[in-house]
């Protein structure tokens, strides 16, 4: 593995993100705001670093990007990213490194658990650059940097199969630059489609921009303490909870429906399969609201979709304190912390087409029972599923649960009750963001013990990389030639 390549290309990474701060300090600039000089600085000394990692690190003409280097450059990458995004948390005197940290590798991983107690007291740059680190990590900094610096492209394979969410990236492009670049240009379109409509929905431009970043990346931030249960307007809240479930399909879907193919959503049994069981968990939790919570069905239907939708696609948002709901409702939601939206969006989670091809692997184990001799191979949407990849789903299924179950007891030895602990760990792990106990929606991290804050923070960026892109670096043969 060539360290000059991965130093060189971590660098660059750091340059954009830099450039990336000058959004939210011109935001700071036209409100004069107290966040101008903290992103001031975050934005030289991370361009500095970066700059230094490329200069001091050349990369030759001759060097190509295997797997390996690929893996070191994603892991690094985010976490250098979430250390440089923290920066200006801690220069604003709003919270110390831990929380800072917490803070900004929950955007960057599109969670949306937040340290922060008070809101809307932060400066509106400091909310606006939390908001847009969601939007930048919602597509992946990496496949960002893979649109805009040629020069990565040529083992670019390795970083988007390392990065794009889901067990089998789809090249939409033969060249991996113009696939980032479609993925990118579905998801600007989509952003600025939602900011219009929440804009011409009530919201002011900055609170437009912002719940936007949070919904198409399925993260969560809120500029308000009460999230979107803010806005008591049903446009909005039902606008949002459209964009949250377009966010958690495929955007290779997206963009074949841009290209005249509205067909390729219906056709696709992931899709179906997602749309089913969101459509399904909403009209049962509604029914149950209807019931006692609520006094008209468009409410309760309402409400029901909104937290269905803002959980299964982990985005976290919310309107409604789920806590008080029926335990049918909590256990419903509960599941999709677990679920997951499509592979290929933005969202966290298992993945629906996980979930799928374990189903169907359990079906065909079955099988086998009656039928010992047959010969079957495991199929999803009509097309036959190879055996990596189903190895492969397996194998992350057991590493999720595995992770799962292990942090969950660490936390409840540092003193956390058992539903807290580990809905916690599932909320992180899936990227959702609120969990249950002392963590629901009305609720924040802030509380948790220091080490509490760094074993979810690894859980977020274990649920953002898909788990083996960070712990194949712990594997000794990783480090072997």
């Amino acid at each position: 593995m060539h360290a000059r390549t991965v130093c060189h290309a971590v660098g660059a990474l750091l340059c954009c993100l830099a450039a990336s701060m000058a959004v939210p300090l011109g935001v700071g600039l036209w409100y004069g705001d107290a966040g101008v000089w903290p992103l001031f600085h975050s934005l030289w000394a991370t361009g500095l670093a970066g700059s230094l990692l490329m200069l001091g690190w050349r990369r030759g003409r001759d060097w190509s990007l295997n797997h390996r280097e690929g893996i070191a450059i994603v892991a690094l990458g985010w976490l250098v990213a979430g250390v440089a995004g923290g920066a200006p948390y801690v220069l604003a005197g709003i919270c110390g490194w831990t929380d800072a940290l917490f803070e900004s590798v929950s955007g960057f991983t599109t969670t949306g658990a937040s340290i922060l107690t008070d809101i809307e007291a932060v400066a509106p740059s400091l909310l606006f650059w939390r908001s847009f680190t969601h939007w930048l990590g919602g597509m992946g900094i990496i496949v960002l940097s893979l649109a805009v610096l040629p020069f990565l492209g040529v083992g670019g394979m390795q970083l988007y199969r390392a990065e794009v969410p889901g067990p089998t990236p789809d090249k939409l492009k033969p060249r991996i630059k113009d696939t980032a670049a479609v993925l990118w240009q579905v998801y600007l379109l989509l952003t600025l489609a939602q900011t219009g409509l929440l804009w011409a929905g009530g919201m002011n431009l900055f609170d437009a921009s912002t719940h936007t970043f949070a919904t198409l990346a399925t993260g969560g931030f809120s500029t308000r303490n009460a999230s979107v249960g803010y806005y008591d307007s049903p446009f909005i809240q039902w606008t949002i909870t459209i964009f949250m479930f377009l966010a958690g399909a495929n955007f290779a879907l997206h963009f074949k429906v841009l290209q005249g193919r509205p067909g390729a959503l219906l056709r696709d049994a992931e899709f179906r399969f997602y749309a089913v069981l969101v459509a399904g968990a909403t009209l049962v939790i509604a029914a149950g609201l209807y019931s006692g919570h609520y006094a008209d069905a468009e409410s309760s239907l309402r409400a029901a979709a909104f937290q269905v939708v803002s959980i299964c696609t982990t985005t976290g948002f919310a309107t409604a304190d789920y806590e008080v709901w029926p335990h049918l409702a909590q256990g419903l939601l509960l599941f999709f912390m677990f679920l997951g939206g499509c592979a290929g969006s933005t969202g966290g989670g298992l993945k629906c087409m996980r979930v799928m091809v374990l189903l169907r692997l359990a079906h065909q184990e079955l099988f086998r029972l009656v039928h010992p001799r047959a010969v079957r191979h495991l199929k999803l949407g009509g097309r036959t599923v190879p055996p990596d990849v189903v190895s492969g789903v397996v194998g992350f299924f057991v590493l999720y649960v595995s992770v799962f179950a292990g942090v969950g007891i660490i936390l409840t030895a540092l003193g956390m009750d058992v539903l807290t602990a580990f809905s916690a760990t599932a909320s992180c792990l899936g990227n959702v963001g609120p969990a249950f106990g002392s963590l629901g929606p009305t609720e924040n991290y802030a509380h948790l013990p220091g080490l509490a804050k760094w074993l979810l923070s690894l859980c977020m960026l274990l649920g953002r990389l898909e788990i083996y892109t960070i712990l194949v670096l712990f594997l000794p043969e990783y480090w072997r030639r």
